[in-house]
């Protein structure tokens, strides 16, 4: 018998795939199917209320007639049918045209661009409860199917402010990280990291903070994305003969490099991005497996002037973020003033529909 599935292995392995792949692009269709009907009974609500003037009381006369009328059918909930409503009413109304055409061909009608359809139902109520913005949304639907989000991390980027804080980021990676990968870097670097779980004073050392960090190196790694592994603190470097520490290095699982963080509780200043420059040569000539990519560092400071920020990096040929680090509960209202213009966000938006492209 281990003979013959050894023989057979090949051809085993084979159709275990083909019916995997086939499993998949039945559940795509079924998935398809679904968010079309529950955007057609979205439209049809909205249409009927506003053409015959009915109320709220509609939907649930609605639920409950279709819950008799298919018992045991997930979906129909009184709930449910409002969320398909906002489904249909915030897709079809916020999309501006102009948008739709750049960033993905359409079905229905030309009404639900094809991507939307991709995306499971529990995923789309997410973005459509929690974004109220459609570029927000179209970034959020965009990121989901690039990277396969599960719902949970879906809530947690949104929750963390992922759209503003890629939007406003400030790296030189579309100079030195390759196109295949480098929507995911843009997105490894936030601008700002919420330090509220080290419960520190205002006034501390950049020993206390990298020690606090280390006591709460789960929070840490949760607030830097998620994709990150723990390698170690004061990581040694023998660069000839002398010795050299960087304050944090982590491996990024996705990205499939090393990240190495330094540390600083002062304003940013040029050098120090010289000095990142530095350790990420030396990780890359002593450390780098041969299969990984070229490794990224990241400057955390207490404040940065961005337009420092902008022209150090200008001249850097190693790929660097500098972001700050902050105690809040919230994303400050003041970022919301670094946002680009709409015209720039929808362009933005359109190259990450791009990066998809050169993933798939």
């Amino acid at each position: 018998m281990e003979n013959g599935l050894t023989l057979y292995s090949s051809f085993i392995k084979e159709i275990k795939n083909l019916i995997y792949s086939h499993q998949y692009e039945a559940m795509k269709r079924v998935n398809t199917e679904l968010i079309q009907l529950y955007w057609k009974i979205g439209e049809e609500i909205d249409r009927q209320q506003r053409e015959k003037g009915w109320g709220e009381s509609v939907v649930g006369v609605l639920a409950k007639e279709l819950q008799k009328e298919f018992p045991g059918v997930q979906g129909f909930s009184k709930r449910n049918l409002w969320r398909m409503k906002t489904f249909f009413v915030e897709f079809s109304q916020a999309i501006v045209p102009p948008m739709v055409a750049q960033l993905d061909e359409t079905s229905i009608n030309d009404k639900v661009p094809t991507l939307i359809e991709q995306i499971s139902w529990s995923k789309i109520c997410v973005i459509t409860e929690k974004c109220k913005d459609s570029q927000e949304r179209q970034f959020y639907i965009k990121m989901t199917k690039l990277y396969g989000w599960t719902k949970n991390v879906l809530i947690n980027n949104i929750e963390n402010k992922a759209f503003e804080k890629y939007l406003t980021n400030q790296t030189n990676f579309d100079e030195t990280v390759p196109e295949e990968y480098r929507l995911q870097a843009k997105l490894a670097v936030k601008d700002d990291y919420n330090f509220d779980f080290l419960e520190m004073g205002i006034k501390h050392s950049e020993a206390e903070l990298e020690a606090n960090i280390l006591n709460n190196i789960r929070a840490f790694l949760l607030e830097m994305g998620g994709d990150f592994s723990f390698i170690g603190n004061q990581y040694h470097l023998d660069v000839a003969d002398d010795d050299y520490y960087i304050d944090l290095l982590l491996y990024h699982r996705r990205l499939r490099c090393l990240i190495a963080i330094d540390l600083k509780i002062g304003d940013f200043i040029p050098e120090y991005a010289g000095k990142m420059q530095f350790y990420l040569t030396a990780l890359d000539e002593t450390k780098k497996l041969p299969d990984e990519n070229p490794s990224i560092g990241i400057i955390i400071c207490k404040n940065k002037n961005r337009t420092k920020v902008e022209y150090t990096l200008k001249t850097t040929n190693k790929p660097i973020g500098v972001a700050t680090y902050s105690f809040y509960e919230n994303l400050p209202e003041e970022m919301r003033s670094l946002l680009p213009s709409p015209d720039e966000i929808a362009a933005i938006i359109c190259e990450i529909g791009g990066a998809e492209d050169v993933k798939e």
